[in-house]
């Protein structure tokens, strides 16, 4: 199907939207990729009830035909890479091989990953309990088991700088613990979800297990998190939203798996390899411009590092090509909307404002078109400055000197309202692995940017609530029930 004028995929059917189609443009361009469904909050109703219809039906199936179903969809999205990537790029205005790599390649792993999280054990058995005589029960021996069940419908709400990525990894675990699923892509790069349900389709899912929907307001996404039919939400996007999300769905408490913003620090101290340093720290600015929760923006230096590592850093944001995401040799690339860009220069401004110095960047680059924003690096920072605790999400990164040992440095590091992804950048990795475990982080990366997939993620404090990833994902879109039973 073209996405030039998408349908909305609501119970197995393309259903034309009740309030017609929005433009998606394209970041770098400022063009019209094409137009997304405008949906009405009925539709949006309507797609939960089409989910919890199909439930009863998907949550008995086999373990082995779920599997199956996940298997052969993320092999047809893979041979759908010669239209998706070009898509995922145009919308979402990352680089062709981000976009080939960490959209299409992660969308296929995570379904493949799924696929076996599918057959994984859902009982477990508990040891027998010896029971004196109560009110309740004569005496005996009660066996039990520990049983994870589906939680039901899930809503999926989704954020804009990863859209295949971020979806995948709420909709494979749900579908593979027998959940049906309801997805409502952010509004600013919908398109190429709609071809990750193409591919479910054709790999057989059965109809109203998954639905998606797309609106440009919020009356779309409040209704899909009000339905009744819907038992548990799962979104990835900004605390304020979150925590709006979480005042809805807690009148009928239903389940959240909240995936918010971040601030993470990366603590640098005086023994570090500046070289791993700056290469972690410098994917704020060439890696989707920054707009990614667990980015390295708020950097701590210890004293005798501290100018070397401004002046490498500087280095590196100056050698950096800022262009158009289908040029190979473009490193950065533009924020997602002209409003985005504003909301970056806004707090650039602040950050001169309050006294920080500006090292590199600071000025919109010279482009005709595109929400392009500059690398931009600010030293002599202080932790209480709006530049250090609200989140950026853009290519802006903060560095804070302290000058005494690392106790000063967890100090920095925990005085916020975000506690994601954090790192530590040190020689002795003994006391790396120390102070790691003193921050008030869901994660810590020691010497390293990267992730493992198996690790539960998921934040402390206002960056979230619950944690996915490898296993853990399919224990969050799940409930545990206890079944016991007198055995002698």
């Amino acid at each position: 199907m073209s996405s030039a004028q998408q349908k909305l995929y609501i119970g197995g059917e393309w259903v034309e939207p009740e309030r017609g189609h929005y433009e998606v443009i394209n970041p770098a361009t400022e063009e019209v990729v094409g137009l997304a469904p405008e949906a009405s909050p009925a539709q949006a109703t309507a797609a939960t009830a089409a989910a919890a219809e199909a439930f009863g039906t998907w949550s008995r199936t086999t373990p082995e035909e779920r599997s199956r179903i996940l298997d052969r969809a993320a092999d047809l999205f893979l041979k759908m890479g010669g239209e998706v990537v070009p898509l995922a790029s145009t919308e979402t205005g990352a680089t062709l091989s981000v976009a080939g790599m960490m959209q299409l390649g992660t969308t296929y792993s995570r379904f493949k990953r799924y696929a076996k999280g599918a057959l994984e054990p859902t009982e477990f058995p508990l040891a027998p309990q010896p029971t004196p005589e109560t009110a309740l029960s004569r005496a005996g021996i009660f066996g039990a088991v520990e049983v994870r069940q589906p939680v039901g419908v899930v809503t999926c709400i989704t954020s804009y700088n990863n859209p295949l990525a971020n979806t995948a990894g709420k909709v494979a675990p749900a579908l593979a613990m027998g959940n049906t699923v309801v997805v409502k892509p952010a509004p600013q790069d919908p398109l190429a979800v709609y071809r990750m349900a193409e591919a479910l389709a054709e790999a057989g899912l059965p109809a109203g297990v998954l639905n998606v929907v797309t609106g440009s307001g919020v009356d779309v996404s409040e209704a899909t998190v009000a339905s009744p039919h819907v038992d548990m939400i799962s979104f990835t996007g900004s605390t304020a939203i979150g925590a709006r999300i979480a005042e809805v769905a807690g009148r009928t408490f239903k389940r959240q798996l909240m995936e918010l913003g971040g601030k993470g620090a990366c603590i640098v101290l005086d023994d570090a390899d500046v070289d791993a340093a700056v290469h972690g720290i410098g994917t704020v600015w060439s890696f989707y411009a920054g707009q990614i929760c667990t980015a390295p923006t708020r950097v701590i230096a210890q004293r005798g590092i501290y100018d070397r590592l401004v002046e490498r850093l500087a280095e590196h944001a100056n050698g950096l090509k800022v262009g158009s995401p289908l040029d190979p040799a473009t490193q950065v690339t533009p924020v997602i909307s002209a409003v985005q860009r504003g909301r970056v220069e806004a707090l650039i401004a602040k950050g001169r404002e309050e006294g920080a110095r500006l090292v590199v960047g600071g000025e919109r680059p010279d482009f005709a078109k595109g929400f392009y924003v500059a690398p931009t690096l600010f030293a002599d920072a202080s932790n209480e400055m709006t530049i250090a605790r609200e989140e950026f999400f853009g290519p802006v990164v903060t560095v804070i000197p302290f000058d005494g040992d690392e106790e000063e440095a967890i100090r920095i590091a925990n005085d916020s309202d975000y506690g994601l992804i954090s790192y530590v950048f040190a020689g002795d990795t003994t006391r790396a692995y120390g102070i790691a475990r003193r921050l008030r982080s869901g994660g810590v990366g020691v010497n390293t940017v990267g992730r493992n997939m198996e690790a539960p993620f998921g934040g402390f404090k206002q960056s979230g609530v619950g944690r996915d990833g490898g296993s853990y994902g399919l224990a969050a879109y799940s409930e545990i029930q206890s079944i016991v039973w007198p055995s002698a």
